[in-house]
C-alpha cells in the first residue's frame, strides 16, 4: 500500500495499539487516585540551543485507565457503540452518525460537539474499526477526509491522530477501561495548553462513561433490548459501502488555521458591557 494512503487496521495494528495501552515504557504517570490513572508520553528533549516554537510542540499521547468494579467489559463495549444511547449520556454532542461501511468491522462516521465559550464548536470525520478477541474489546479511530463532508465554516475541524479504547474483563461484572488518545483540536489553542488541559479533561470523560455504563442495562431494557448491530451485523441499517480509495488521511497542514482570538475578544467585550 502506498505511503500515506488510508487503510483499515489489521490484527497487527490492534496488537500495537494494545501494546501502547498496556506498556509502561516511555509513559509518565501524572495522576493516580481512586482507581484512575493518567499517563502522557513525553517527546524527546529539545536541545537548549535549538529552542522550540509553537509549531514544533508535539501533541502528547494521553492514556487513562479506570478500574470499573460494577460494570462488565461487554456493557462498556455496548455503550461505546450504541449511537442512540450516546445522545442520552453525551451532553456535548451536536451530531453523530455513520456515513458509510468499509468492512464488517470498520466504518466512517461524523461527530460534532459543543465546546465551552468562547471557543468554536468542533467536528471530526473518522475511520473507526473494532475487534473482539478473547473477551477483550478494542475500538480505534483516526481522522480521514471524505469528499462529501469537508470542513464547515461554523465548526473547527479537529484531527484524531489516534484514539481508541481497550476494555478487559476483571470479573463477570467488572473491567479495566483504557482510553488512549492523540488528538489536535486545531483552532487557536496552543499545543502546550492542549497537552495540559487533556490531562484534566480525559479523566472526566472516563468518569462520565462509567456513569453511562452503570445506567446502560436498565436503559437498554426499554430501548430495543435485542438490537446490537455492532455484535450482530445482520441487524445493521443499510449503509452505503465505500471504497478506501475515496478517502484520504486528514493532515493538519491541509486545514485552514482558525483564529478564535476575535471570538474571545468579542466575549470579553460583551462581559465589559454587561458590567
Amino acid at each position: 500500500m502506498a505511503q500515506g494512503s488510508v487503510k483499515v487496521p489489521d490484527d497487527s495494528d490492534f496488537s500495537r495499539f494494545q501494546g501502547q495501552c498496556e506498556s509502561q515504557e516511555g509513559w509518565v504517570n501524572k495522576y493516580s487516585k481512586s482507581g484512575m490513572e493518567v499517563w502522557i508520553d513525553l517527546p524527546p528533549p529539545t536541545p537548549a540551543h535549538h529552542g522550540r516554537s509553537q509549531n514544533q510542540v508535539k501533541i502528547h499521547k494521553i492514556k487513562c485507565r479506570m478500574a470499573m468494579k460494577d460494570v462488565s467489559a461487554a456493557s462498556m463495549y455496548d455503550v461505546l457503540h450504541d449511537g442512540e444511547y450516546r445522545r442520552k449520556w453525551d451532553t456535548n454532542v451536536i451530531e453523530s452518525f455513520d456515513i458509510a461501511q468499509i468492512t464488517i468491522n470498520a466504518d466512517v462516521g461524523y461527530y460534532s460537539w459543543r465546546c465551552p465559550k468562547p471557543l468554536k464548536n468542533r467536528d471530526v470525520v473518522t475511520l473507526r474499526s473494532w475487534l473482539v478477541k478473547d473477551d477483550e474489546y478494542m475500538i480505534i479511530n483516526s481522522s480521514v477526509k471524505h469528499p462529501k463532508y469537508p470542513p464547515r465554516k461554523d465548526l473547527v475541524r479537529a484531527i484524531s491522530i489516534l484514539a481508541g479504547f481497550l476494555i478487559k474483563p476483571t470479573g463477570p461484572n467488572s473491567c479495566t477501561f483504557t482510553y488512549l488518545c492523540q488528538a489536535d483540536p486545531r483552532g487557536s489553542l496552543p499545543k502546550w495548553f492542549v497537552n495540559k488541559a487533556s490531562q484534566y479533561l480525559a479523566p472526566q470523560v472516563l468518569k462520565k462513561m462509567h456513569r453511562a455504563g452503570q445506567c446502560y442495562a436498565e436503559w437498554k431494557q426499554s430501548n430495543s433490548p435485542n438490537k446490537k448491530p455492532w455484535l450482530h451485523p445482520e441487524q445493521s441499517a443499510p449503509l452505503p459501502f465505500l471504497s478506501l480509495s475515496a478517502l484520504d488521511i486528514q493532515r493538519t497542514e491541509s486545514l485552514e488555521n482558525v483564529d478564535e482570538s476575535a471570538v474571545r475578544e468579542e466575549r470579553e467585550s460583551e462581559g465589559e458591557e454587561d458590567n
